[in-house]
C-alpha cells in the first residue's frame, strides 16, 4: 500500500481473506479501499474466483491469463495475495501463523468447509485470543439447510426478492446484478468495523456470522410486513407502482433507449400533461385521481409513450424534471461511462492494473472528508507469497523453499504445482 495509507481510516487493520466469488470479496475490497491490509488467500479447493471466470479463449493471452479475469479483478481490488494449498499440513501451519498477527478472518464458505481443516474459530482464537471471524454462508450455520451452498440467485428466490421481480403476466426474474451478495458484502463490512470498534472498548473479539438468506430477507421487509398486518400477498407489478401512475419505463429515439417517469400526485399529473401537450388527458375524468389513473395505466402509457419514443432519453429527462416531474435517462454500461455528473464527481476511477494497464474501477459512494478511500490494483496469482511468508511471518529462504517442496505454495489456479 502507498504511504498515505497511513492517513486512512482502517490503517493497521489486517484481513485474513479466505472468501471465494461475489460476497465475501465485496466485504474485503471495501475495507481495502478503506486502508486495511487485506490478504487474499487463493488455494486449489477455491474454484470460483479466477479459474471459472477467466477470459474466453480467444481473447487470453498466453502467459498468465489468469491475471486478467474481470470478476476478480473488480472484487478483489486492494488486496495483497497469498496461494495456500491447504491440503497440505505445512500451509494449514502457515495460515494459523497468519492469523496470529491478524485482526480479522472472513471466509464464505458452507459451514463444514473451516472445521474440515481444523480452522473453528475457538482453534483459530486459540492462537489470536481477540481475534474477530466473520463467517458469510449461505443458509447459516444451523437449521435443516445449514450445510447448502447458494449463489446469489438462489438466495434471490428463496428470499422471495425473485418472486416480486418480473411483470404480472410473466414468472418471476432473477433482480439485475447479484443483488443479494453485494449487500451481503456490505454488510458484512459495515458489522466488522462495529466488531472492531467494540474490540477496541473491550479487548473482545468475536465471531460474527451474517447468513445471505438471512440478510437478504431485510430487502423484502414492506412485503412480510404487508402481509402480516394484511394478510396480502404481494405480487409482481413489472415496471408499475402500486400507489402511483402513471409509473413506469417509456421508449425513446434509438435503439433499445428508455426513460423512467413517476407521477406521484394529482398535481404533478396536471403538470406532466401540459408538458407533453395534451391536456385533453388533464381534463379527462376518468384520470383525475391516482385511483382513476391506476385503472387505467394501459391507456396513460399508450399516449405517454406516442411522446416519448419521438424523443431522446436524456431530452426527456431534463424536459419533465425541469417542471418538476420525475423522471430518468434509463443508461447503459456505456452511457454510465460518459455521463457527465458521473464524471464530475469521479465516480469512475482509473487504476494501473501491472499486467493489463489502465482499467476504470467505480469507487464505493461514500466520500470522507479527512481519512478519504484509495482503490490500489488486485493482486497477481501468487504475487505477494513472499511478503507474506518471509517478511510477515518471518519464513527464513530454507523454510520458504520447503513450503514451496511440499506444493504447500499454490502458482497456479485450480492445481498445485511447481513453480
Amino acid at each position: 500500500m502507498s504511504d498515505g495509507n497511513a492517513r486512512r481510516l482502517l490503517s493497521g487493520v489486517r484481513i485474513a481473506d479466505l472468501t471465494i466469488v461475489v460476497a465475501g470479496p465485496t466485504a474485503t475490497g471495501a475495507l481495502g479501499d478503506l486502508g486495511a491490509e487485506v490478504i487474499k488467500i487463493e488455494n486449489i479447493i477455491a474454484r470460483g474466483d479466477r479459474a471459472t471466470t477467466l477470459p474466453k479463449a480467444a481473447d487470453a493471452p498466453e502467459d498468465r491469463p489468469y491475471n486478467r479475469s474481470n470478476w476478480f479483478a473488480d472484487l478483489n481490488r486492494s488486496k495483497k495475495g497469498l496461494t495456500l494449498n491447504f491440503n497440505v499440513p505445512e500451509a494449514r501451519e502457515a495460515f494459523l501463523r497468519l492469523v496470529a498477527v491478524s485482526d480479522v478472518v472472513i471466509e464464505n464458505f458452507s459451514p463444514r468447509v473451516m472445521p474440515n481443516f481444523g480452522f473453528t474459530y475457538e482453534a483459530l482464537q486459540a492462537v489470536r485470543p481477540d481475534l474477530i471471524m466473520a463467517s458469510l454462508p449461505g443458509f447459516g450455520s444451523t437449521g435443516p439447510m445449514r450445510n447448502h451452498t447458494s449463489f446469489g440467485p438462489g438466495i434471490e428466490a428463496m428470499t422471495g426478492l425473485g418472486d416480486l421481480t418480473g411483470f404480472p403476466d410473466g414468472p418471476p426474474l432473477k433482480p439485475g446484478n447479484y443483488v443479494t451478495d453485494y449487500t451481503a458484502g456490505m454488510m458484512a463490512a459495515f458489522v466488522i468495523m462495529a466488531a472492531l470498534h467494540y474490540r477496541r472498548r473491550t479487548g473482545k473479539g468475536q465471531h460474527i456470522e451474517l447468513a445471505m438468506r438471512d440478510g437478504a430477507l431485510q430487502l423484502i421487509g414492506e412485503p412480510i410486513m404487508d402481509f402480516a398486518l394484511n394478510g396480502r400477498v404481494q405480487s409482481r407489478i413489472g415496471n408499475r407502482h402500486p400507489s402511483k401512475a402513471p409509473h413506469g419505463v417509456y421508449p425513446c429515439v434509438g435503439e433499445d433507449k428508455w426513460v423512467a417517469i413517476a407521477v406521484a400526485s394529482d398535481e404533478e399529473w396536471g403538470v406532466l400533461c401540459d408538458a407533453i401537450g395534451r391536456p385533453d388527458l388533464a381534463a379527462d375524468d376518468r384520470f383525475d385521481t391516482v385511483l382513476g389513473r391506476l385503472a387505467h395505466q394501459d391507456e396513460i402509457d399508450g399516449a405517454l409513450s406516442a411522446w416519448t419514443r419521438e424523443r431522446d432519453h436524456y431530452a426527456v429527462m431534463h424536459t419533465l424534471q425541469a417542471v418538476g416531474v420525475e423522471a430518468a435517462a434509463v443508461l447503459t454500461t456505456e452511457e454510465l461511462g460518459s455521463d457527465p455528473h458521473i464524471a464530475a464527481r469521479g465516480f469512475i476511477q482509473t487504476v494501473q492494473l501491472p499486467e493489463v494497464g489502465p482499467a476504470r474501477y467505480t469507487r464505493h459512494g461514500y466520500r470522507l472528508a479527512e481519512t478519504g478511500a484509495v482503490i490500489q490494483p488486485p493482486p497477481g496469482f501468487g504475487e505477494h507469497n513472499r511478503y507474506v511468508l518471509q517478511e510477515l511471518l518471518g519464513y527464513s529462504d530454507a523454510d520458504f523453499a520447503a513450503l514451496e517442496a511440499s506444493q504447500g505454495i499454490v502458482w497456479e489456479p485450480g492445481r498445485a504445482m511447481g513453480r
